[in-house]
């Protein structure tokens, strides 16, 4: 598949920097965007437990990647491309089912 997307990691000219997570896609409703969710612990000091967090991340979802709802992916950083969005999807690493 040919991919003409500008904000495409792989395709096009945008480059990505810093940060790389990978994450669950629990949302593919907006057009070229998925809300990764990703699961991390933090130590707490004062009760010396984990606690267990979680973020949901806007991504670019390119039209060559395509990720739907239940794909494990790999996101990195990039400039800022909306509002909301800094973040690209780079690969899908394990597809749903």
């Amino acid at each position: 598949m040919e991919c003409n997307d500008p904000k495409c990691a792989i395709h096009g000219g945008l480059k990505t920097r810093g940060a790389e997570f990978t994450g669950k896609v629990v949302s593919d409703k907006a057009k070229k965007t998925a809300i990764v969710e990703r699961d991390y612990t933090r130590y707490m000091y004062k009760y010396e437990r984990y606690l267990r967090k979680r973020s949901r991340i806007p991504a670019h979802n390119p039209e060559c990647i395509s990720a739907k709802t239940g794909d494990l992916v790999k996101i990195a950083e990039s400039r800022k491309l909306s509002k909301t969005k800094a973040f690209v999807i780079t690969a899908i690493v394990k597809k749903e089912g």
